[in-house]
């Protein structure tokens, strides 16, 4: 049953990817998220059929470790001030959004530790602020992949010149299939894992005895 406490954290730290993204586009002279209304933490304009609701209910069908995505906020490139340095400080805003929440879930494990709550509730915050620490880490690591449609991408063509950009550009069509790929053939975890592993591992201290 621990999907109860995991799809509330779930759903509102995609949101709050999503929204991260529109806010950091706005601040850079875009604002289409806004006027399509995505610069809200209202959830029903973030719902993603897919990512926000079968992904995470298959997750819980079959004991994963919950994992989804909201729907993507539009952003017009051509309306940011520095189109190519911009769009990549956007898809990075994301990303950066969910190591803030696993910052911000460590300190309330913190808070909850000191005892000023019932057990019952205090056991429960804490398992829900736990897998708040590990579910935004997963999206973080996630969407920091380099591969298209991912946010690593755009943060990979901002950064990336000449030559390398041309390369890396090649990928682009055949991105979602690689992504399909490393799912399917479960690549996606050797992947994430370690990755996952080291930062709980340097963490551990600052978790206590969760």
């Amino acid at each position: 049953m621990e999907w109860i406490l995991q799809l509330p954290v779930l759903f509102f730290s995609v949101i709050f990817h999503e929204f991260a993204h529109g806010f950091a586009a706005y601040r850079r002279g875009d604002d289409t998220a806004y006027l399509s209304g995505r610069l809200s933490f209202n959830p029903l304009p973030h719902i993603d059929p897919v990512g926000t609701v079968l992904i995470p209910a298959a997750c819980a069908l079959m004991h994963f470790p919950m994992i989804g995505w909201a729907k993507p906020v539009p952003v017009n490139p051509f309306r940011l001030h520095h189109p190519r340095g911009d769009m990549a400080m956007v898809a990075l805003s994301g990303p950066l959004s969910n190591i803030v929440l696993a910052l911000l879930s460590i300190v309330a494990v913190k808070v909850v530790m000191l005892g000023f709550l019932p057990g019952d509730l205090s056991f429960t915050l804490m398992r829900m602020f736990g897998f708040a620490v590990v579910i935004n880490l997963m999206l973080a690591i996630f969407n920091l992949i380099p591969v298209f449609p991912l946010d690593g991408s755009q943060i990979a063509l901002g950064v990336l010149k000449g030559r390398a950009l041309e390369l890396y550009e090649k990928h682009i069509p055949y991105g979602m299939y690689i992504m399909l790929a490393l799912v399917f053939t479960g690549a996606l975890q050797y992947i994430m894992q370690p990755v996952l592993g080291l930062v709980l591992a340097l963490l551990t201290p600052f978790l206590g005895g969760f």
